[in-house]
């Protein structure tokens, strides 16, 4: 899939590093990378995981003209700004792809300064981990994962459909196509609301010796909120109205659910739960199938 194929990724952190680690098994030509971090270049270097890393302006330049696939694994406002700044120097005909959590941003900021010539097709991996840095990552992380692709009619098919392939090729199990608006609609609920949940959760307690009394279930509930606090708020702000919906109709439902417990309504309460249960049973059962489903197709 990627042979006689120069890759870049453009921030080596936790996904940026799995992404060059799960690239390099697909034998690309070369990956290269850049990153503001010496140190983290020369791990990488040293680590077989790049051939090529810079930390410069111009180092990035002379890497882009080089490259027929980059990848952008950049906040999104960073995303933005790295853009403009190198719009000049990307090889012709290129194909960019990214994976920030919010799309809107790049479809008001990024996409009205793109050159006809490059094929920027956005996407999503759903995936990641508490770590933080390029000494978490590891490429397991997307095995069995869903993956969104925002398509646009300008980009051409046959990049599609070889961005696809190299997806199932680091392991997804499952892409879905979405619009950019329908992404950070979805995207406010499945990421950014369980964030803010686990952060609130977290908030909301003062024993810090807490997990001596979970049998699990808080453990699960709360892993991220071991956060990224420099990313999440960009996030967060950047996908503002979308989140804001979704938290005011999650404070309707937990509402509803403390006047059943208040009025100790068991009869309510029951039938709230078997109803939700219901919903998350019919949620799994479609997440199982459509996994059997790519799993065929790759």
């Amino acid at each position: 899939m990627l042979k006689d194929k120069t890759v870049t990724i453009i921030g080596l952190g936790l996904m940026g590093g799995a992404l060059a680690m799960g690239l390099r098994k697909q034998h690309p030509r070369a990956i290269g990378a850049f990153d503001i971090n010496e140190e983290v270049l020369e791990t990488a270097l040293k680590q077989g995981v790049i051939d090529w890393g810079e930390n410069s302006d111009d180092g990035a330049a002379a890497m882009l003209s080089k490259s027929d696939f980059v990848i952008f694994c950049l906040y999104p406002g960073r995303t933005v700004s790295f853009f403009k700044k190198h719009r000049d120097d990307f090889k012709q005909n290129a194909i960019l792809t990214d994976i920030t959590g919010v799309k809107g941003i790049l479809v008001r900021e990024l996409l009205p300064h793109m050159r006809p010539d490059l094929d920027f097709i956005m996407g999503h991996p759903m995936a990641g981990s508490e770590k933080e840095g390029f000494g978490g990552a590891d490429d397991h992380i997307f095995e069995g994962r869903n993956y969104i692709l925002i398509p646009r009619e300008t980009n051409r098919p046959e990049n599609v459909a070889w961005l696809r392939s190299v997806i199932y090729g680091l392991g997804f199990a499952n892409i879905v196509d979405a619009t950019p608006e329908v992404h950070d609609q979805k995207i406010a609920f499945t990421s950014q609301l369980c964030h803010v949940i686990a952060c609130a959760l977290i908030d909301s307690e003062e024993d810090l010796h807490i997990s001596d009394y979970e049998g699990g279930s808080f453990c699960d509930l709360t892993r991220i909120a071991m956060i990224n606090t420099e990313m999440w708020p960009e996030l967060f702000i950047s996908n503002q109205e979308a989140l804001l919906e979704q938290i005011e109709k999650f404070e309707k439902s937990m509402a509803a659910m403390k006047k059943m417990i208040v009025e100790s309504d068991q009869a309510a309460l029951k039938q709230n739960l078997t109803q939700v249960r219901q919903k998350r049973v019919i949620m799994e059962i479609d997440r199982r199938n459509k996994k059997g489903q790519c799993d065929t197709l790759k």
